[in-house]
């Protein structure tokens, strides 16, 4: 069973970092690609970063949708069976809850590749962490 807790979230000013964590059970973090997904009230779940399965031989895929590229970094300490999701300059817009979801495709697939979306592909989900940025 997939099981996951987020932590980190809290309230920033526009402009600040947080490092936001998601701490995996139940599984071998290192054999399935991780997404980070957010939602903001009234609006649909989105994916916004993922990482690729750390098991291979080549290093793990990172991608980010647009509206976090260059501001939000993704990493994953295995051995911790951690992930996390380190952001910077952050801007009211990120206000959202944050969860980390498992691709279960990925598991047992060829490469380390990972994708985004969408929502409804993904299960397992924890509680979630709020991060709100306001000044």
């Amino acid at each position: 069973q997939l099981q996951f807790v987020e932590s980190g979230g809290e309230l920033v000013q526009p402009g600040g970092s947080l490092r936001l964590s998601c701490a995996a059970s139940g599984f071998t973090l290192a054999s399935y690609a991780i997404v980070w997904f957010r939602q903001a009230p009234g609006k649909g779940r989105e994916g916004i970063a993922c990482a690729g399965r750390a098991d291979t031989r080549v290093d793990f895929a990172t991608n980010y949708i647009d509206a976090v590229k260059g501001r939000f970094t993704i990493s994953r300490d295995d051995a911790k069976n951690t992930v996390y999701l380190q952001m910077s300059d952050l801007k009211p817009e990120d206000t959202a809850v944050y969860y980390c979801a498992a691709d279960r495709s990925s598991n047992g697939s060829p490469g380390s590749w990972c994708r985004t979306g969408p929502a409804t592909d993904f299960d397992s989900w924890g509680q979630g962490t709020q991060v709100t940025v306001s000044s």
